[in-house]
């Protein structure tokens, strides 16, 4: 599909908004979707993508980077955003997968698998970052700092957060000796020295990654 260069990305110090999204609308590009995604960096658990149909007449409000909220107030926008959105979608790939393909492929592909998943076909996929998927489903125009910039990033920014979160508690509560809950895979000391008493976990710890790779 079509690759759309952007520019260069706002400051960090304002809010996102729907600015590319109604320049697009000029284009007659609609639907538009919102595509980001977590967890490129973490030891451990699935990377995760989200695609967001935002309703421009029904803007939740304070959406901002995912990164710059507490959780409380992530909670809050995720189901807003649940609420309000034309479609939403989430998709990962799990450690194995990312050990096979590694962590930029497993990346792009849960964008791709997030995308196709929205009950809405859209036009136009606004993306998070420099990378465009070579088989994304429609038109791609990567946003360097897209979830500082674009209400619709934003919105996957934090749906696909959340869910991620979410996902890695779950680990934790399943097996109390890595602490996911608090960490949610990162590479934290505590962690890595849970690794180093209990080993790794099958399909959940990324064994390409750093230290990991050496077990």
């Amino acid at each position: 599909m079509t690759r759309l260069l952007s520019g260069s990305p706002r400051p960090l110090s304002l809010k996102p908004d729907f600015s590319e999204e109604r320049a697009a609308l000029a284009r007659g590009l609609w639907p538009i979707a919102g595509l980001d995604e977590v967890g490129r960096g973490p030891l451990a658990g699935p990377v995760v993508a989200a695609a967001v149909i935002l309703d421009p007449d029904c803007l939740p409000d304070g959406l901002d980077d995912s990164k710059r909220l507490s959780p409380k107030r992530r909670e809050a926008l995720f189901g807003e955003i649940l609420g309000s959105a034309l479609s939403v979608s989430v998709a990962s790939v799990g450690a194995e997968g990312i050990d096979r393909i590694n962590i930029l492929q497993a990346s792009l592909e849960a964008m791709c698998r997030a995308l196709d998943g929205l009950s809405i076909t859209p036009l136009l996929a606004l993306v998070d970052g420099r990378d465009v998927p070579k088989s994304l489903s429609c038109q791609g125009t990567p946003l360097i700092g897209g979830d500082r910039r674009s209400q619709s990033i934003a919105a996957a920014s934090i749906v696909a957060k959340v869910t991620r979160d979410r996902m890695m508690e779950c680990c934790g509560r399943h097996d109390d000796r890595y602490g996911f809950e608090g960490h949610a895979g990162y590479g934290t000391a505590a962690h890595r020295t849970a690794i180093t008493e209990h080993g790794p976990v099958g399909r959940l710890h990324r064994m390409s990654f750093g230290s990991l790779k050496d077990l």
